[in-house]
């Protein structure tokens, strides 16, 4: 079990990073990625903060991703923003996408898709078929997202997705312990969002090592 969007008190979110990783190695998780909210002010602060639990969570036998979720960049800024997280060490960069719940900037959704260091384009909420094609291209993974409010266009991102052949990921954006999702849970946003039990199947038990090149 992975989730690739998750926060900490190092953003917005309830829990130290160490206590997140204890509550999801619990639950049955071996790959966890903390992404807390980024912009130029705290990228680098969050990518070594986080880096610092890697010897704790291998002690829960997690394997930690240290990322950053590129919250509310202008769209002419989130490429420069993502190559100096992966200069920093970030294993993962995800973008926050253009929810319909957020005032995100338009365009946001085609800048992460055409940039090569982001890996995971969060809750991309009517997300166009021509920036999926971009993400295609690069192997950029689309999120279907059991987070509320967030997940109202998880039916939309799939159809978009199997139209232009995207990865799927399926997360949390984790922000309080009752956010992280049981196995049972997992299964029922993957098949709620329109997946089919073969697709859900793959893209829940995938090979996220593989999925970001590590």
């Amino acid at each position: 079990m992975y989730d690739l969007h998750t926060h900490t008190i190092l953003s917005d979110g309830e829990l130290l990073p160490t206590e997140l990783v204890r509550r999801a190695a619990v639950l049955g998780y071996d790959t966890i990625a903390v992404t807390d909210h980024a912009d130029a002010s705290n990228l680098a602060h969050l990518v070594e903060a986080v880096g610092e639990v890697r010897d704790s969570a291998q002690c829960y036998d997690v394997d930690l991703l240290v990322g950053v979720e590129l919250t509310h960049v202008p769209p002419s800024l989130i490429p420069g923003l993502a190559r100096d997280a992966k200069r920093r060490g970030a294993d993962i960069v995800v973008v926050h996408g253009e929810t319909v719940m957020e005032p995100v900037a338009p365009g946001t959704n085609r800048a992460a898709c055409t940039c090569d260091y982001v890996d995971v384009l969060g809750h991309p909420g009517l997300l166009l078929i021509e920036d999926a094609l971009e993400a295609a291209k690069r192997g950029i993974a689309l999120e279907i997202t059991s987070r509320a409010g967030h997940n109202r266009t998880n039916g939309h991102v799939v159809r978009v997705a199997r139209e232009a052949g995207c990865r799927l990921v399926v997360d949390s954006d984790t922000h309080a312990p009752s956010d992280l999702m049981s196995k049972e849970a997992r299964w029922a946003v993957a098949l709620g969002a329109g997946l089919t039990e073969a697709e859900s199947r793959e893209v829940l038990s995938q090979d996220i090592k593989r999925l970001l090149h590590l």
